[in-house]
């Protein structure tokens, strides 16, 4: 299954893995962790950064590892005629969802449309801001446990794992691929390195250039969090178009509408 035609397989997962880094958890909660006042908790955060990407590089072995003949039983039916249709429809399923799928401003117009729903609303953002607060002040803070950190970082991995599009077909893409199983995990530990590099990244900035980088971290967080939804329908949407496109090439679709168009 190549969803990006002509494309190495490295540059490939590195694409994938950089949408992968702009998730949840890999990106949104480290960058609220940024934003604590003071010193940066820089041990705390690499301790976050070091276990999510240790999560997905042991499910990443597990999938290679576990799944591999259903991998290859699975590509074995995607390449072939039903196959290619049902990736044809997975693609434009996807496509679809990123369309329609409520974001944030569509989500806000319905709760300002609802009777007193803008007050509740605003009541309740709020109060969000200083639980959350207390929350990251108490789990940042030197008397807590390390391992709830780690906590945090396992149960961010755990929801996210299932609808990290793009993981799982990086995981699908490397199973198939014809590498031996230590390039395999070679290219799997890559793959959850450039996961985290963006967060790493602004974790350097903050460390080494606080006040010039805290105002920009701030605005970034802010526009994340209002903007999930549609961030999320991005992804869906490209990977959906990816995937209707291959599959739309190998069915000869884009050949057989030339020949009717001429």
């Amino acid at each position: 299954m190549d969803i990006l035609p002509g494309v190495p397989l490295p540059l490939a997962l590195v694409l994938l893995a950089l949408l992968d880094g702009l998730s949840i958890g890999t990106l949104l909660i480290p960058l609220f962790f940024l934003l604590v006042p003071g010193r940066v908790r820089g041990g705390r955060m690499l301790l976050y950064l070091g276990t999510i990407a240790v999560f997905y590089l042991i499910v990443g072995l597990l999938f290679l590892t576990g799944l591999v003949n259903v991998v290859d039983a699975a590509g074995d039916f995607l390449s072939s005629t039903p196959g290619r249709v049902t990736r044809l429809i997975i693609g434009g399923a996807l496509l679809a969802t990123a369309i329609v799928m409520p974001t944030g401003s569509r989500a806000k117009s319905k709760v300002a449309a609802a009777p007193g729903g803008a007050a509740e609303e605003v009541g309740r953002e709020d109060e969000a801001p200083g639980r959350l607060s207390r929350w990251r002040e108490r789990l940042l803070s030197e008397s807590a446990p390390r391992t709830a950190i780690m906590g945090v970082a396992v149960a961010a991995g755990v929801v996210e794992v299932a609808t990290m599009v793009p993981y799982i077909l990086g995981m699908t893409m490397l199973a198939e691929a014809a590498l031996p199983l230590p390039a395999q995990v070679g290219a799997l530990a890559g793959y959850c390195a450039v996961m985290i590099a963006p967060a790493l990244l602004l974790l350097l900035l903050r460390l080494v250039a606080a006040r010039i980088v805290d105002a920009p971290l701030r605005r970034l967080a802010a526009w994340l969090q209002r903007t999930a939804a549609e961030n999320t329908a991005w992804i869906l949407g490209i990977v959906g178009f990816l995937v209707l496109r291959a599959a739309a090439t190998e069915l000869g679709l884009f050949d057989a509408m030339s020949s009717v168009a001429g």
